[in-house]
């Protein structure tokens, strides 16, 4: 089942996992800004977002949302939406005077922190893709739904260990003490790519 090319494409998945996108630029700044307690909590929320839509596409949902393209676009539109507002507020947060500490990161108790990172997550019509796509490519013909939720479990593991990972490595001192001294420049690339990623949602082909 788990054969070297799978562990090949594995690979490749926690390389992408751990590549700048709006998962990992969320869990940095607010671990950044607000510590390693809140940044594990928004990570937990996006995990829980990250499982929902793998989950799905093990059941073959993801078939049913592409086969009916309102459900798509609803998911879409909301996702590119939220993006466009965490640019706005990043690049509001690059404006405030130097020492100022506010923008980028989720505010919020516990629960907020959780709905935020799961929100951020199941709202972005990449997941799924990425899911059903991952499934497509690593699943035998004629797999069975334990196959499917074996691998399931295997590429969730590599999701766990990049998104903690994130809130452990830019929760540390000296990446904070960096953070602190650039924080503009941060902001404006979180901005910059918030704002990116809410134009490719917007104008991504989805068949």
């Amino acid at each position: 089942m788990f054969t070297f090319e799978f562990m090949l494409i594995w690979v490749g998945w926690l390389m992408a996992g751990g590549s700048p996108g709006p998962a990992t630029l969320s869990i940095a700044g607010t671990a950044m800004q607000r510590g390693r307690g809140p940044a594990l909590i928004v990570s937990l929320g996006i995990l829980a977002g990250s499982a929902s839509w793998g989950i799905a596409a093990a059941l073959g949902l993801s078939a049913i949302m592409l086969a009916n393209a309102w459900i798509f676009e609803i998911v879409r539109y909301f996702g590119a939406g939220y993006l466009l507002w965490l640019a706005i507020k990043a690049l509001r947060s690059a404006t405030k005077p130097a020492g100022a500490m506010s923008g980028t990161p989720f505010s919020g108790g516990p629960k907020t922190l959780f709905a935020k990172g799961m929100a951020l997550h199941i709202t972005n019509p990449k997941a799924i893709l990425s899911w059903g796509s991952i499934y497509a490519i690593v699943a035998p013909a004629g797999a069975t739904v334990v196959d499917l939720f074996g691998y399931f479990g295997v590429l969730y593991a590599g999701s766990i260990m990049i998104f903690i990972g994130y809130a452990f490595l830019f929760s540390s001192p000296w990446i904070v003490a960096g953070y602190s001294r650039a924080r503009r420049w941060f902001d404006l690339a979180f901005a910059g790519f918030f704002g990116f990623a809410s134009v490719k949602i917007l104008t991504a082909k989805l068949t």
